[in-house]
């Protein structure tokens, strides 16, 4: 049970005790009424277990066969498939091999099996920035051309 239960299982016993009102109960915890009076229904019935949600810690119906996942990470370990993003990834999926994922997902199992790396884990930036002039309007300007601009009055500057 994690903080949060416990925080609403005491505003709940307050109000199953009259200690506070079944609003005010609702108001401490963000909730309706007629949820908070559920609530207090189902901790007479099923205990102090019922503040907790039913399927915490189980996995989720919709959760995607780990086997699918493997074949589709031996898939894009191909050479074929080397420098595909996840969204182009998983239309390949999809269209070739049948695999149903959604992009995010096909992301999420490219990082894993550390075929791509989202944009913060790339490596650094190839060129970088030139630092900022202190004062308004300077600017440093170099001309390197070999143009005679002084038409032969002078010596060439450059």
């Amino acid at each position: 049970m994690t903080q949060a239960d416990r925080d609403r299982l005491v505003a709940l016993k307050k109000a199953k005790k009259k200690l506070i009102t079944q609003r005010e109960a609702a108001e401490e915890l963000g909730l309706s009424v007629r949820h908070v009076k559920r609530l207090l229904f189902a901790l007479k019935k099923h205990g102090d277990k019922s503040v907790v949600h039913g399927l915490r810690g189980r996995t989720s119906n919709r959760k995607i066969d780990e086997k699918i996942e493997r074949e589709a990470v031996k898939i894009l370990s191909a050479p074929a498939y080397e420098g595909f993003r996840p969204t182009l990834a998983t239309e390949y999926l999809r269209g070739k091999h049948g695999i149903q994922a959604s992009r995010e997902t096909v992301r999420q199992w490219m990082m894993r099996a550390k075929l791509w790396r989202g944009k913060k884990t790339r490596g650094p930036a190839v060129h970088s920035w030139r630092a900022r002039r202190s004062r308004l309007g300077e600017l440093v300007q170099w001309d390197t051309s070999e143009h005679d601009w002084l038409e032969g009055a002078a010596k060439s500057c450059t």
